[in-house]
């Protein structure tokens, strides 16, 4: 079974750790080669908090077909993906930017024209699902979706408790192919490490048969093993590490910057008046570039304003 195979997988890539510490730093261009078409793709962080918008753009430089993504909760990026008809199914609890924007219009637009398949789960079901995948096992039993329109939809499993008699829902687990991670720092190993909350992005990377890891800054072993408390991922764990100062720009990076509002205003307004087109003009003229030039064209004010915002909301 999958989840048997990913785990044996990661069992055998932890016993030859020790022994293969190799270098793992690549370019964006250079990781997402190991991702290829037909692949389960699961995005690090959620809505716009710490995605790994670096790797996405370059995903979306390679015109990939019939992915299936998944993340807990989903942001414009799946909008971008659909406008290149990279998708053929999305597995989250929502998309969308946030509620001061509305409903996602681009991807109501090829949900309900049958275009992509959507698989809509409670949030705690999707942390649930990665969790499950992390550990081996087949499903999760759970509380969460029972007696909603969900679990039918979804043709919703259910056990019986053998210890109380109580009927639960039995979440399945989801082991992506690759998944996409993006962090504050990680050696060239591939040890990382993230401030402030972790998201689902160590079950989601566990569950997985392929990690890349983006980082704003790739720092020595030595600085890692420093702050032990701060590794959300060990090496044997990850596969790429690829070095993305503003990795996440124009989403937010705790701590480091805040998110570009302004930026999704823009996009929202132009995806409300022209749609689908409105997703595939904001590829070509945004992620069709390097990552580089993507934060050259938003200026370093703009960079500057948004790291002094996200300090407004760090401890000192």
């Amino acid at each position: 079974m999958e989840h048997v195979a990913v785990l044996a997988a990661r069992v055998e890539r932890e016993r030859a750790s020790e022994a293969d510490k190799a270098d793992k730093r690549m370019t964006a261009e250079a990781a997402v080669q190991l991702i290829h078409d037909g692949d389960h793709i699961a995005i690090g962080g959620t809505l716009y908090s710490r995605t790994p918008m670096a790797l996405v753009f370059a995903l979306l430089r390679q015109r990939r077909r019939h992915l299936t993504v998944s993340r807990p909760l989903a942001c414009y990026e799946i909008e971008l993906f659909l406008s290149t008809g990279a998708l053929d199914r999305i597995v989250s609890s929502w998309v969308g930017i946030g509620l001061p924007w509305g409903l996602a219009p681009i991807f109501r637009h090829y949900v309900e024209r049958g275009e992509v398949a959507y698989d809509e789960w409670s949030h705690l079901a999707m942390g649930l699902r990665y969790k499950a995948g992390a550990m081996g096992v087949p499903f999760l039993p759970t509380l969460t979706m029972l007696g909603s329109d969900l679990a039918t939809q979804l043709d919703l499993q259910t056990v019986t408790c053998p210890y109380t008699g109580e009927r639960l829902a039995a979440v399945p687990a989801l082991n992506p192919d690759v998944a996409l991670i993006h962090a504050h720092r990680a050696d060239m190993l591939g040890n990382a490490q993230v401030d402030g909350y972790q998201h689902m992005d160590v079950d989601m990377a566990r569950a997985a048969r392929t990690v890349i890891v983006s980082a704003e800054q790739i720092v020595s072993p030595d600085e890692i093993a420093a702050r032990p408390d701060r590794t959300m991922l060990p090496h044997f764990a990850v596969d790429a590490v690829v070095a993305a100062p503003h990795g996440a720009y124009p989403h937010e990076c705790y701590g480091r910057y805040g998110p570009d509002l302004q930026h999704f205003d823009a996009y929202a307004a132009a995806a409300k008046q022209e749609g689908p087109a409105a997703a595939l003009r904001y590829v070509e003229e945004n992620a069709d570039q390097s990552f580089a030039s993507f934060l050259e064209a938003a200026g370093p004010e703009r960079l500057a304003a948004l790291a002094a915002d996200a300090g407004e909301l760090t401890p000192r």
